[in-house]
């Protein structure tokens, strides 16, 4: 019998019908799609402009209330990749937050971790398990899983921002809950500086009433004026002849968890990235999937073969393996945050830049 005989190929179809009818699957008619050579990612690289996204947020606060039910007007970056999904990569959502002046997003809480990042305005503060936080332009502010927390702008100005959350992985794992809070928030107070920071935002120092390590930081904002200040000493260090930088012109930190020294949150990492005008990043392949916001200034961003001139507030993902690089026209600073402590903590992760060895 061989495979050109019509009786084997009858009773090879069976076979494959079988395997249909019993839930089952062979490994040699998917090699390919199952382990690719390298990472083959379904997401795709792509930009978002800040002036478009603000715009329908604007719309959409005309038209679309703040309330139970949706509980946010946050519109989601929808990977062209990932038909069907309010996702930007298989493991992170990304969306622009919309509210107007004196509105009020009730209080929730849900498993997947979260964040905010304030690339204009002020005004808002998000109330984290009562807990009232200031948002400025520039600030970092956390919502670690199952925090209760909502919003409230104390001016008759709107304002919008990023949300960052882990929502894909947690959907993907099935580990995700929901769950109402407060109609309103638990505390409508506007101070200027959070209790939390009270507690915790002095660099170096750690209260002994709290030495237990936290999976996620129990510093709820990371302020503007304590990331410039940081990043605009690196770059003074580099023009004394120190070592400080990553790379020629280009400074950058991370946001961590004071208790652990790791990052903010056991799913998504954060950083800030700040590039002299001119300087520029070698195209490196990494693991693992990010998003990018800028913050400041006007640049360049080579995403697979496709270059993108790029400038305040947008924003721009980048699929696991898919090479990037970036460079800057001005000073040129900018947002990311990634699925790194995933990869990470699973030993999946591995970066390659062309020239140099691979790992």
């Amino acid at each position: 019998m061989t495979a050109t005989d019509p009786a084997g190929d009858r009773e090879l179809a069976q076979l494959y019908a079988d395997f249909e009818s019993y839930n089952l699957s062979p490994l040699w008619t998917q090699r390919d799609d199952l382990l690719p050579f390298v990472p083959s990612p379904r997401a795709v690289p792509f930009v978002w402009r800040w002036s478009e996204l603000f715009a329908l947020a604007e719309r959409s606060g005309e038209l679309v209330p703040v309330g139970r039910g949706g509980e946010r007007r946050a519109i989601a970056l929808a990977n062209p990749g990932l038909p069907g999904t309010p996702y930007a990569t298989p493991t992170l959502w990304c969306a622009i937050q919309y509210l107007a002046g004196h509105e009020t997003a009730p209080e929730h809480r849900h498993s997947p971790n979260a964040f905010r990042f304030v690339v204009e305005g002020e005004g808002v503060w998000t109330v984290v398990d009562g807990d009232p936080v200031a948002m400025r332009r520039g600030d970092l502010l956390l919502t670690p899983g199952w925090h209760f927390h909502g919003h409230h702008n104390d001016t008759d100005q709107p304002m919008a921002w990023i949300d960052g959350l882990d929502l894909p992985f947690a959907h993907y794992t099935d580990v995700g809950f929901f769950e109402f809070g407060s109609e309103r928030v638990t505390d409508e107070a506007s101070p200027s500086v959070s209790r939390n920071e009270r507690l915790w935002a002095y660099p170096g120092l750690r209260p002994l009433s709290e030495l237990d390590d936290r999976a996620s930081s129990p510093l709820m904002a990371y302020r503007w004026e304590a990331t410039d200040a940081a990043l605009r000493e690196q770059l003074a260090l580099e023009d004394a002849g120190y070592p400080a930088t990553v790379g020629q012109g280009h400074a950058a930190i991370r946001y961590v968890n004071p208790t652990t020294g790791g990052d903010v949150m056991p799913t998504l990492r954060c950083e800030f990235h700040r590039f002299r005008p001119g300087a520029s990043t070698r195209p490196r392949h990494e693991v693992g999937s990010s998003v990018w916001q800028v913050f400041e200034g006007q640049g360049t961003v080579v995403l697979g073969n496709e270059e993108h001139r790029i400038s305040t507030g947008d924003l721009f993902v980048v699929p696991s393996w898919v090479p990037w690089s970036l460079h800057a026209d001005t000073g040129f600073d900018l947002f990311r945050f990634d699925d790194g402590p995933i990869v990470e903590r699973l030993r999946f992760d591995r970066t390659h830049v062309p020239g140099e060895r691979r790992g």
